[in-house]
């Protein structure tokens, strides 16, 4: 890390332009080839991904993306004869439109007279696009919405709801990054006093952040990628990004207070901090990247648009911060810090004020204020128990958007499960499978939980039949995927008894019912190899088991605890209509996957922090009070401040109106919060304070045949091994404590200020 650390300051004005050159080449190449994200949630083999493999084959086309134009009339009836010759030249004009395959209007027989309400005030045409939702440009969603929206008048409203018209209603998030980036740098320069020293952190962040943005769009052409990836790297890359960056500042910062030059400050702290963040960043990743074991295409791309991010925060971190550093030179001080150094000279940077109070105040009382902790964990954590996994669909959006207002104007006219029916898709061979499929639309009709049932419609080959069935209740209702279990498991299988006909199941709550269950299937066998490599990493670079076994479970309590939130807030409701994010709804399947690898990884950034700090203290002193007290005093007040830098710019994203984004932007903000104010700097110390000695138990045996990843300063560990020396040749009847006497006495001054 120091090589690393000295190229990049000799050569500073080479790493800086290298950077630049690689954010503006991926931009440009980003910029050219454009996005191509695909929300693509079908997994092989589920009854939901066969239903739509048999219907894309028999009925081409029909697999395209299904939108709603949906128009109401509050007086008269929409079979009004103006208001019949407006619409119908309007679909006439959308049929028309680039990328749409067909039109079906409830104008154009006596089939459609199903898409009319009763009350004859509202109704509904669909719009097929050639393609899937991802697939079709917001250019060719925009233009639907224009056309469509320009036969309203005259007391006639036109509403669209579907997935490519929501591409319609996105904001854009740079408002939400902004809002981050300005919220740190006043975050940064409150705690430095230094508006060059400030203004780096930022500066790493978005180079590295920029770069990997750019790199998503173009993994978007070679991988299925989501079409929330980019926003996800960029609300993680910030946070992380000045994170890794002021802890690194703060490091260096130190060392030019102790009298180094601004070269051996900034290579001291590449070496020291740098290589905590290296491994900080090493957990984040391995966290993310579990998500690869899911097997799943669509998180797949998820995981390594994140990772990427998180790679480039931690190079740029170690690599164009130190040559920047070395730019802005002494001006990394405030002015008052450089009067004082130039009059008094170099001083002893003493933990004092909150920090060692606070520090001093667990150790005074560890077992209530650990307690008291747990208590609070605990109770954040019991709304995760009511956790509903489905999709939230465009009904949950805000009331003042198109779609909200489509899916509540159809909602109103054909019942809520208009928003949402189910698609049966067969097979047909034979007489005996369509005298089957003859009689499957009447016991449909029968069972509970249906509104309506479809003709059976064939193809034109005669070897694929479909039936539409609407659900008396929402896509997103638990009773819904309660009737899909009731068809699948009962109706479908005693109507197709005896014959060679297959019935699947399929639309969109089949299809999140389906993904739901795959992602839970699979979610221990993720969460367990998380948890064993998060405790590995920390095994090894801190050689203690107690210490690798106590991160993950604080971070398991980070997680599940954050889950309490979001459900609190997204699926009961409680302040989301204020914030803007729509009303109640459940919890997306794919969200338990991603947030856990996640937020075990951003968890694994403050307790390495945390105990890097504590084991150098540790390895020097062999003092476990003096290494919690010393480690607490001289890292909670970074922590803190980096915590309120992660915490604003997650918070700004639910400013991104994107409900998803949103959801993550609460669950990491919501998981920093707790990590470092509750656990990092009042469980963590306390139970260590309780454990004492044992916290740095490891079996000599495993000691022996373990690799050794160094974080900490060399001089550290010649301490250790200088100490573990003399406790050998020390004879066994003198006292342990007279060994340390002498570390003990060099470190009285720190002692003095922390109580």
């Amino acid at each position: 890390m120091a090589a690393i650390a000295r190229w990049c300051i000799k050569h500073r004005l080479l790493a800086v332009l290298l950077w630049l050159a690689a954010l503006a080449g991926v931009t440009t190449a980003a910029a050219v080839a454009g996005s191509a994200y695909s929300n693509d949630y079908e997994v092989p083999g589920t009854e939901s991904g066969r239903a739509t493999a048999l219907l894309e084959r028999g009925f081409p086309g029909s697999g395209g993306d299904s939108d709603t134009v949906v128009w109401h009339t509050d007086r008269g009836s929409v079979r009004a004869v103006a208001v019949e010759q407006r619409v119908t030249a309007m679909l006439d004009e959308v049929a028309g439109l680039p990328g749409v395959s067909s039109v079906t209007g409830p104008y154009d027989g006596p089939a459609g007279q199903a898409q009319i309400s009763e009350d004859g005030r509202t109704a509904y045409a669909t719009v097929t696009f050639r393609e899937a939702a991802g697939d079709v440009t917001q250019a060719q969603a925009q233009a639907l919405v224009d056309t469509a929206k320009e036969a309203a008048g005259d007391g006639l409203r036109v509403e669209l709801g579907g997935e490519a018209v929501k591409k319609t209603e996105k904001q854009d998030g740079h408002m939400a990054e902004a809002v981050g980036v300005a919220v740190a740098a006043v975050v940064l320069f409150l705690a430095f006093g230094s508006l060059a020293a400030s203004a780096l952190p930022i500066a790493t962040a978005l180079v590295s952040v920029g770069i990997a943005y750019g790199g998503i769009v173009l993994l978007g052409h070679v991988m299925t990628v989501a079409d929330f990836a980019p926003m996800l790297g960029m609300l993680i890359g910030l946070g992380v990004g000045i994170d890794y960056a002021l802890f690194i500042v703060t490091r260096h910062r130190r060392g030019l207070k102790r009298g180094l030059s601004v070269a051996e400050a900034a290579e001291n702290a590449v070496a020291t901090t740098g290589r905590a963040v290296v491994f900080a960043g090493a957990t984040v990743c391995i966290a993310l990247l579990g998500m690869l074991i899911l097997r799943l295409g669509f998180l797949n791309g998820v995981a390594l648009a994140a990772s990427l991010t998180v790679v480039l925060t931690v190079a740029a971190s170690v690599t164009l911060l130190p040559a920047l550093l070395s730019f802005i030179g002494p001006r990394a001080l405030s002015r008052r810090e450089r009067r004082r150094l130039a009059e008094h000279g170099p001083e002893p940077e003493l933990p004092t004020g909150f920090a060692a109070r606070w520090s001093a105040f667990v150790e005074r009382h560890p077992r209530l204020l650990g307690g008291v902790a747990a208590v609070v964990m605990a109770v954040l954590t019991l709304p995760a128990f009511t956790l509903h996994l489905g999709s939230s669909d465009q009904g949950n959006n805000p009331v003042g958007s198109t779609t909200r207002q489509a899916y509540d104007l159809l909602a109103e006219g054909f019942g809520p499960g208009v928003n949402g029916p189910l698609t049966l898709v067969a097979g047909i061979d034979g007489a005996d499978d369509r005298l089957a499929l003859g009689e499957l639309p009447a016991k449909l009709a029968a069972t509970k939980g249906v509104a309506s049932v479809s003709p059976v419609t064939y193809n034109g080959t005669g070897d694929t039949a479909v039936v539409t069935v609407v659900p008396e209740t929402s896509p997103q209702s638990e009773a819904t995927s309660e009737l899909v279990d009731r068809l699948r498991g009962d109706v479908v299988p005693e109507t197709v008894a005896g014959t060679s006909l297959e019935v699947h199941v399929g639309g969109f709550t089949a299809s999140m019912d389906d993904f739901a269950e795959i992602i839970v299937g699979k979610l221990p066998l993720f969460v367990g190899v998380v948890v064993a490599l998060g405790c590995l990493l920390l095994l090894l670079a801190f050689r203690s088991v107690v210490i690798a076994l106590k991160a993950a479970l604080m971070n398991v309590m980070a997680v599940a605890a954050a889950f309490g939130v979001v459900v609190a807030v997204f699926q009961w409701g409680w302040g989301s209509e204020l914030l803007g994010l729509g009303s109640a709804g459940p919890i997306e399947p794919f969200l338990p996957v991603i947030m856990v690898s996640v937020l075990f990884g951003l968890s694994m950034d403050y307790q390495v922090f945390l105990m890097s700090r504590m084991y150098e203290e540790w390895l020097e002193t062999g003092d476990n009070r003096r290494a919690v007290r010393v480690g607490l005093a001289e890292t909670s007040r970074v922590i803190n401040s980096a915590a309120v830098i992660m915490i604003s710019v997650f918070l700004a994203f639910v400013l991104s109106g994107d409900r998803v984004v949103a959801m993550f932007g609460i669950a990491l903000a919501a998981a920093v919060a707790l990590d470092a104010f509750v656990l990092r700097t009042l469980l963590v110390p306390a139970l260590m304070h309780m454990l004492g000695g044992a916290n740095w138990w490891l079996p000599r045996w495993l000691d022996r045949r373990m690799p050794r990843i160094s974080i900490e300063p060399p001089e550290c560990r010649a301490a250790a091994d200088g100490r573990a020396k003399i406790t050998a040749e020390t004879p066994a009847r003198i006292p342990a404590q007279r060994v340390t006497a002498a570390t003990e006495e060099t470190h009285d001054d720190v002692r003095d200020t922390t109580g």
